[in-house]
Order: structure tokens, then C-alpha cells, then sequence
């Protein structure tokens, strides 16, 4: 005895594989598929101008957080020579 519903769900599951085929190969179907790939194309673009502004903005905290590290060490320098320079100085009052 063959099974009637296996039969029937595969002969549905043709007609509908053909019948989708046909529509997602219609004209309609082409003009959302243009219209999703351009919004993508466009996110794409506002993503990069959001990308691209905070490499900027990274680059700019590197070079200020550089500019701070060189000031503080030039600052230690300078109290090393101070120190330096006092305790010179205590030694020959001796």
C-alpha cells in the first residue's frame, strides 16, 4: 500500500518549489531585491563615515595622551636635575 500523504506532501512541495521559483524570479521580486541591496549599500556607507570618524578621534587621543607622557617625563627630568643640583649644593656647604 503506498502512503498517500508522503505522496501528496512531496507532490505539494514541487508545485510550491516551482511556483517559488517563479516568483522570486519576477519582476517585483527584482525591484526588492535592488531596493534591499541599495539601503544596504547606503548603511554601508553611513557605517564607514561613523567608522572613519572615530579612527580620526582615536588617532587624535593618541597623539594628546603622547603630548601628556612627554610633558610628565620632562617634568620627572627636570626635578631629577633640581634634586640633583640641591644635593650638590649640601655637599659642599659640608
Amino acid at each position: 500500500m503506498v502512503d498517500v500523504k508522503k505522496i501528496a506532501l512531496f507532490v505539494g512541495g514541487v508545485v510550491f518549489g516551482s511556483a517559488g521559483f517563479k516568483i522570486l524570479s519576477s519582476k517585483d521580486a527584482k525591484k526588492v531585491y535592488t531596493q534591499t541591496t541599495a539601503a544596504v549599500l547606503r548603511m554601508k556607507d553611513c557605517t564607514m563615515e561613523t567608522v572613519n570618524k572615530v579612527q580620526e578621534q582615536a588617532g587624535d587621543i593618541l597623539a594628546d595622551a603622547k603630548a601628556i607622557n612627554e610633558a610628565r617625563a620632562a617634568e620627572a627630568e627636570q626635578e631629577v636635575i633640581e634634586d640633583t643640583a640641591e644635593t650638590a649644593e649640601g655637599e659642599k656647604a659640608e
